[in-house]
């Protein structure tokens, strides 16, 4: 997704929210972007497996923009908003959002898309379920 003008509120559903913590920083002292990849794929999955009634796999993370470290503290909030859907697979949009501890400040920090595909217990692929 390509944005224009900066976004002031989140789009999506509140999935995924966490507080970040110390253990989670990198050598600089911000939160360590592995960690933060794993929260999106996380709220991901989530929303991915109600969609698709049951498992599902990350195939794809596109398009992951940076923008802002996230502090040790941040109230970090993930919202996920499914964008496209496929036969067997599909792709949402993620955003993570902080609000810093010292300001309250709401930032958006990073977003990113991840496609999914819905597997069989086998690990199969298998057709989508149609929307309720």
């Amino acid at each position: 997704m390509t944005k224009t003008t900066p976004q002031t509120a989140p789009e999506g559903d509140l999935t995924l929210q966490t507080v970040a913590f110390p253990k989670d920083t990198n050598s600089g002292g911000d939160i360590f972007g592995g960690w933060v990849i794993s929260q999106m794929d996380i709220a991901a999955g989530t929303t991915a497996q109600q969609r698709a009634k049951g498992r599902v796999a990350t195939v794809a993370i596109e398009a992951m923009r940076f923008h802002a470290p996230i502090l040790v503290g941040d109230l970090v909030s993930v919202y996920t908003q499914v964008v496209k859907t496929g036969r067997t697979s599909l792709t949402m949009h993620v955003e993570t959002w902080v609000r810093r501890q010292r300001t309250a400040e709401l930032e958006l920090v990073t977003e990113g898309d991840f496609t999914f595909v819905a597997i069989q217990d086998s690990g199969v692929k298998r057709p989508l379920p149609p929307p309720n």
